[in-house]
């Protein structure tokens, strides 16, 4: 046997040109059989192996190609360690075999180890934490110092020089470079920024309008946040604007399980009066004020009989208002209402009298975040309470219209009939 592969050596010297040819099929075919043999044996075992532990459950491990990226390794090596034994290569091509092969290790490396970074960010997500905490815009930022480095290594081994020297070139080139990359470098601090502090995420309201930005954010990147408003148009924000400039994230409220209401009638002042006993037995009628009223009155004679002979004049007794009966009203109103959160904050309150009459707010919260439903809860209210103040003799506020000018006898002029103007 040893014979027979002597003769074919001396054979093959005859023809140098063959002789490389074949070994360098040889190579090739060895470094293909040793990749197969890697990634089908023993890859798959051990991400067998390693399935069975809590990084390696379900698809994790299988979708990050940690292994496998580290597998082509191996054909890598064995062609820089095998072209230096094939006879009749010029000392130019085995060099640049080698440098090639050399920078392809550093690239698997590079990869394999962001993938395992990708790999812990998932693991990490699974904690129930994670979501308020991540560590997605650290894990980016490591990515791109590891694709950096990682550059810089597969230049230096590609033109056969320390990487010490391109380093060097570099420190004089940082303020071009950070110069040109201005806006790259603040993006990416913003970047991390917002997914360490979890200020923004997909799918979040948000409200910025000094750039006409009012919807759904439905992308976030390195430079720039796409926001798709209400009416469907889609507004562009810098990520760096998001740090620097303030915008509203209704985020809270959607999670909170409940939108507030914040909303006045404005009445006419002059419509507020005492209540007289005809006015009060009228409103015992209203299911919400029949105790109210009982309470308030019982409350409202114990004090008016402390003043015993002043109690006989009415200016120094305490009664009952028909604005303050109609804020109890709607307060119980609000709180046996069935689309409002009982369990956030509820409150009727008078604002200050202002000159478009006397604000009084309803504060309170719906029990649903959906729009529709929230416009149609608060439409409902007040159509309710617009329709029943005049059963407590309180009007609404409003200025003169058209109309109301109009029916005006303004001296000098005869009535005009029903439904003619009188200005004519």
């Amino acid at each position: 046997m040893e014979a027979q592969y002597n003769d074919v050596i001396n054979w093959l010297e005859n023809y140098p040109q063959l002789h490389t040819l074949i070994a360098l099929c040889l190579l090739v075919i060895g470094a293909w059989l040793a990749n197969w043999v890697v990634k089908r044996l023993l890859v798959r075992g051990l991400v067998r192996l390693l399935q069975a532990t809590s990084v390696g459950k379900g698809q994790l491990l299988h979708d990050s190609k940690v292994i496998s990226r580290l597998a082509n390794i191996v054909p890598a090596l064995i062609l820089s360690g095998g072209i230096g034994l094939i006879p009749g290569l010029p000392e130019t091509v085995i060099i640049i075999v080698r440098n090639v092969c050399g920078a392809f290790i550093i690239l698997t490396v590079a990869l394999a180890i962001t993938h395992a970074l990708m790999l812990a960010n998932s693991v990490y997500e699974r904690r129930p934490k994670a979501r308020h905490k991540p560590i997605k815009g650290y894990i980016q930022l490591a990515n791109i110092v590891i694709y950096s480095i990682a550059a810089i290594l597969i230049i230096a081994t590609l033109i056969d020089r320390s990487p010490l020297i391109l380093l060097s070139g570099l420190g004089a080139m940082a303020a071009v470079l950070m110069l040109i990359f201005q806006d790259t470098l603040l993006s990416l601090v913003a970047s991390v920024q917002i997914n360490s502090n979890d200020i923004v995420r997909v799918g979040d309201w948000v409200e910025m309008p000094a750039l006409s930005a009012d919807g759904d954010v439905i992308d976030i990147s390195l430079h720039t946040v796409k926001v798709q408003n209400w009416d469907k148009t889609i507004t562009t924000i810098p990520t760096k604007r998001l740090i620097s400039d303030p915008f509203k994230n209704w985020r809270g409220m959607q999670e909170s399980g409940g939108r507030r209401i914040k909303r006045s009638i404005m009445l006419d002042q002059q419509s507020v009066h005492f209540l007289d006993d005809e006015e009060c037995q009228h409103l015992h009628r209203f299911r919400l004020l029949d105790d109210y009223l009982k309470e308030k009155q019982t409350d409202i004679d114990k004090w008016n009989k402390q003043l015993k002979q002043q109690g006989q004049e009415p200016v120094n007794t305490r009664r009952i208002t028909n604005i303050g009966t109609f804020r109890a009203y709607v307060d119980r109103y609000l709180r046996s209402h069935p689309g409002i959160h009982q369990q956030m904050t509820l409150m009727v309150r008078q604002l200050n009298p202002t000159a478009d009459g006397l604000p009084m707010e309803l504060y309170c919260f719906t029990n649903t975040v959906a729009w529709v439903e929230y416009e149609g809860i608060q439409g409902d209210i007040f159509d309710h309470l617009l329709a029943i103040l005049p059963e407590f003799g309180l009007r609404v506020f409003q200025h003169p219209s058209g109309n109301d000018l109009r029916q005006m006898n303004l001296p000098g002029q005869a009535k005009s009939e029903p439904g003619v103007s009188s200005l004519g």
